[in-house]
């Protein structure tokens, strides 16, 4: 069986794979959990020396490897650049960071010696998906290495370009043969994977459905899961929001990637004193977008990764549209080759439409309008996600107030969501649960140990 990578800019194939049979996929099981045991004997250091070696990798291919990224899923060629550098900072942050998260932590109690060592699990199984095809498999792969784990990647069916390269690059490192390895095999080969002996827990970033098979897999076979799913982040801005900086970043929070990220904006909550100037200034702010060639840099909105993503998000805009919502601007297949949608902007959604109850994966902003600063937080806490959210102030202590309030993984007063190696990422209701980076992203594929001595 095939997989082809797709360029969404112009539709044509790039590139055929083979899928790997079962005794191939078998044997590198095997390899991964016989190289695990070596790999987590290694001193500290040296497990450190090598993942700063992949971080020299990609310092050294950031152009080669942002092109690819580019190439296999739309991602804006500035874009591609930053997330490659985003993944050597996490590896030389967990390089530097992981001997003092993992050090035996001291107890006292009624033994002579009581502590907690922390110890790997084994191999753990990463199903990544495409929109960061880098970033999402580094932020579970560096921590879940340096405790001392190998890892499989099963990484989404569009980008098995990035996910061979991925294995490459710890290759060019030096890295032990079969302490990374990807694996290209289907969806459907998944769950029959997790429940392998070799396997011994699972790190998940992906939809809802994906997130629900797969933990009822891991559960049923007691293999810890970490589960990082989708969101529908509330950004909220109140009466005495300095509106041109929340418009900026509205727009980049929520076009970013071409708005498929799971922590971009997509409900802009805005109270009714100041939602008249916000829907005007976002309006033309969206309208100043250039759509085009995503490796061009003057380009600032490319196209969607897949086509039946484009599909999906149309049916939604146009269902939220006879429900009563205000196509301001956008709400259209733009007529070129590629998988290229218009910039989009819906006023006055409520609930029952798409707009309001779904995510909306792709460029398109939804516009709710509160009463109030209190109709504000129940509108950002009515939602089955939980990911991020953010609150736009003129008072900090305010929007610390109701940053605390908002039910959500992640909470920033005058700023948008982003991940950042130094603070845990996660969220909670049909967000997911467990967290990654930071030390509880890599206390996550640990075994917290507790060793009592008399």
């Amino acid at each position: 069986m095939m997989i082809s990578s797709i360029n969404p800019a112009s539709g044509q194939e790039i590139k055929s794979y083979q899928l790997l049979s079962a005794d191939d996929l078998s044997t590198i099981c095997i390899n991964a959990s016989r190289a695990q045991r070596h790999w987590m004997a290694l001193p500290m250091e040296q497990r450190a020396a090598l993942l700063r070696a992949v971080a020299q990798q990609l310092d050294s291919r950031k152009s080669e490897l942002a092109r690819l990224i580019t190439s296999e899923m739309g991602k804006l060629i500035g874009e591609a650049e930053g997330e490659v550098e985003k993944c050597a900072w996490v590896c030389r942050y967990y390089a530097d960071m992981a001997q003092q998260f993992l050090a035996d932590e001291v107890i006292e109690s009624d033994a002579s010696r009581s502590m907690v060592v922390k110890q790997p699990l084994g191999t753990v199984l990463a199903i990544m998906p495409w929109n960061f095809p880098f970033w999402q498999v580094f932020r579970c792969a560096a921590p879940a290495l340096m405790a001392g784990n190998s890892l499989l990647l099963k990484h989404a069916s569009n980008v098995p370009g990035c996910a061979l390269m991925l294995e490459q690059l710890f290759q060019d490192a030096g890295f032990p043969s079969s302490v990374f390895s990807t694996l290209l095999i289907s969806s459907t080969q998944v769950a029959d994977l997790v429940t392998d002996e070799q396997i011994h827990a699972v790190s998940l970033t992906g939809s809802e459905a994906a997130g629900r098979s797969v933990a009822s897999v891991a559960g049923k076979y007691l293999k810890k899961s970490v589960l990082e799913l989708g969101g529908s982040d509330a950004f909220v801005v109140l009466n005495d929001a300095d509106l041109e900086a929340a418009v900026k970043a509205a727009v980049q929070s929520r076009f970013l990637n071409c708005g498929q990220s799971c922590i971009a904006a997509k409900r802009f909550i805005v109270v009714d004193d100041a939602a008249d100037s916000f829907a005007n200034r976002f309006h033309t702010a969206i309208d100043s977008l250039r759509v085009g060639n995503p490796l061009d840099t003057e380009t600032t909105l490319g196209p969607m990764a897949r086509e039946d993503l484009r599909e999906t998000l149309h049916r939604q805009v146009t269902a939220s549209i006879d429900k009563g919502a205000e196509l301001l601007t956008g709400g259209q297949y733009l007529p070129q080759p590629g998988w290229f949608y218009a910039p989009t902007l819906l006023d006055r959604v409520r609930p029952g439409m798409p707009a309001y109850e779904e995510e909306l994966f792709g460029p398109v902003a939804a516009l709710i309008r509160a009463n109030d600063e209190q109709d504000a937080l129940r509108i950002a806490n009515d939602s089955r996600f939980g990911l991020g959210g953010c609150v736009w102030t003129a008072d900090e202590v305010r929007g610390e107030n109701f940053a605390r309030r908002m039910a959500c993984g992640s909470a920033f007063v005058n700023g948008l969501v982003k991940s950042d190696p130094r603070l845990p990422f996660g969220g909670i209701k049909h967000s997911g649960y467990g967290r990654e980076l930071s030390r509880l992203g890599i206390h996550e594929f640990i075994n917290a140990k507790t060793v009592w001595i008399k």
